[in-house]
């Protein structure tokens, strides 16, 4: 299967970078906003690669394909077999 980079849903503050972040790394994204706040807050690039994450990264509901709802599943006595 192959990982994809997007904004959480399930883990996120404010846009939901660190939380992807987290995810796709396999780390948890506390370190990740951690680590953000130390480059912001040294002087470095951490507020503008937030932001560049932000608008380039994808929201997990465009990348992750949501599981059917019980109104669109398939009644398997409307089926009709083709032989």
């Amino acid at each position: 299967m192959e990982k994809k980079l997007y904004r959480s849903q399930k883990d996120r503050m404010i846009g939901g970078v660190c939380g992807g972040l987290g995810e796709y790394f396999g780390i948890d994204p506390t370190i990740v906003r951690l680590l953000f706040v130390a480059f912001a807050l040294a002087g470095g690039p951490g507020l503008i690669a937030y932001l560049v994450f932000l608008i380039v990264v994808p929201d997990e509901s465009t990348v992750v394909p949501t599981p059917r709802s019980s109104e669109e599943r398939v009644d398997p006595d409307k089926v009709e077999v083709i032989d």
